[in-house]
């Protein structure tokens, strides 16, 4: 199966369990891989055969935007059901970063991978 990866998406979302993580909103990482079949693209040279990566990017964007989730596995969650519902993906690997919430370590990360449930 063909991938497109989108990697270092940063996006900004109210997130976060503790009083002090939900007074204003925190950067996070996603790197995305979506399963989509590329051939017709491949074959036509023309941008309206293929996936628009940028209406994914901005889908994940938006969401994390509007979200209040506790949980960066919830909003992770969400993302997955919002590219699924939107875009023609058989599967999707979604790794979500929350790279500045600890101070020893560089990051934090949950990483979900789905099939399209239709």
């Amino acid at each position: 199966m063909d991938k497109i990866y989108i990697e270092g998406l940063e996006v900004f979302s109210l997130i976060g369990v503790y009083d002090w993580e939900r007074v204003a909103t925190q950067r996070l990482i996603v790197d995305i891989t979506l399963f989509t079949d590329l051939s017709k693209a491949a074959l036509s040279d023309n941008v309206g055969d293929t996936l628009n990566y940028a209406d994914v990017a901005n889908c994940v964007d938006k969401l994390a935007k509007s979200s209040e989730f506790e949980l960066i596995e919830a909003l992770a969650h969400a993302m997955l059901k919002a590219i699924f519902a939107q875009f023609p993906v058989t599967k999707i690997t979604l790794k979500l970063s929350k790279p500045d919430i600890l101070d020893n370590a560089q990051n934090v990360a949950v990483e979900l991978t789905r099939e399209n449930p239709n």
